[in-house]
């Protein structure tokens, strides 16, 4: 067994004009002030990274892994999670969607296509400069509009929905392949891989491609009733990433899973600051630990309550309090007996 990596932070939620968040440099000793000694980086936020010069210049990576080094910080993975969801985007978004990529492919579906599988390829090649070799993103979806079975869909819309979802991430499974990094899925409400089901229909379509991974995060798993912890016993084998954020589900009489359209502070799920919520995380660590997970504990903070820094500097002490340190021997090493195979077969009645 190893020792999970941690704590570490998804700067996404934390980026912005003001000092520290507005460089590479200063957020890094931010997160190192707090006691975070990895970051994830969102590659759509230019004050951060460069993706295409990362992806080109292996001197310029190198100098982002030496940035992070100075405040004792490693770069733990990237992220995509914007330009994935444009990879596969039902029209019924295409407005919506328009804000995450640039102004210059706004109203032109295909080309906005075009440019965030251009950035998922970017991603394969900037990993592997940085020298990371799991990497974060989400499906996209174009049947998530159906999701819900009324009106009755038409025989064969999923199905279809999903074999084009294959073809499309095909090429950027084999880009992430040849430069060694697993695209890790962030399961996830609003992606067509959302639960453990869907993932299989993809994985089956995808020939079971060695680099289609998971990014696991209980706190969506909460807010849609799924076992999280189950989840972990099934797929852990393919849990290559680890987001630990924190939710609650509250049902009432008036509202459950859907929310009722209501704000994030006044739905029944909503996402907590870490230790405010409801995921077991105790049970979750073991469980990471029982099967060897290697990878990072990265805390991605949503929280519609608390204020972001606290989130942040609660957070580190969070992860690093449920970080395991495994063991390297048995309990009960102090009772072993040094039996040989003769004693052994002796002890059976075989000799």
């Amino acid at each position: 067994m190893r020792t999970i990596k941690g704590p570490a932070i998804f700067l996404a939620q934390f980026a912005g004009d003001a000092a520290p968040f507005n460089s590479f440099d200063a957020i890094c000793g931010w997160a190192a002030n707090y006691g975070y000694k990895g970051v994830q980086i969102p590659t759509w936020v230019g004050s951060l990274i460069d993706l295409e010069k990362a992806a080109t210049s292996k001197t310029y990576a190198d100098e982002l892994v030496g940035t992070a080094a100075k405040h004792g910080i490693a770069i733990t993975e990237l992220s995509t999670h914007l330009q994935g969801q444009l990879v596969a985007a039902h029209p019924v978004y295409d407005t919506m969607l328009d804000g995450f990529a640039p102004a210059s492919v706004h109203g032109n579906p295909k080309a906005r296509q075009e440019w965030a599988v251009q950035q998922l390829m970017w991603a394969a090649k900037a990993s592997k400069n940085l020298g990371l070799t799991e990497h974060a993103t989400f499906s996209g979806a174009l049947a998530w509009p159906f999701l819900y079975p009324f009106p009755q869909r038409p025989a064969g819309l999923v199905e279809e929905a999903f074999d084009e979802l294959a073809r499309r991430w095909t090429p950027i499974l084999n880009a992430m392949d040849e430069n060694g990094v697993d695209l890790c899925y962030e399961i996830h409400p609003g992606e067509d891989l959302h639960d453990g089901v869907t993932y299989e229909m993809f994985l089956e379509r995808v020939n079971n491609h060695p680099r289609a991974n998971l990014l696991y995060d209980p706190s969506h798993f909460v807010l849609q009733q799924l076992d999280y912890l189950d989840y972990i016993d099934i797929y852990h084998e393919r849990i290559k990433m680890f987001h630990v954020k924190d939710a609650e589900f509250n049902p009432t009489g008036r509202q459950g899973v859907y929310g009722g359209y209501q704000s994030w502070i006044n739905r029944a799920g909503r996402f907590r600051s870490l230790g405010d919520g409801q995921v077991d995380f105790a049970s979750v660590f073991s469980k990471m630990a029982q099967y060897d997970f290697a990878g990072w504990a990265v805390l991605e903070w949503e929280c519609a309550i608390k204020h972001p820094e606290d989130g942040a500097r609660e957070g580190a002490e969070f992860i690093a309090a449920h970080i395991i340190r495994v063991t390297e021997k048995a309990f009960d090493d102090f009772a072993a007996a040094g039996t040989d195979k003769a004693a052994n077969r002796k002890m059976l009645g075989l000799s």
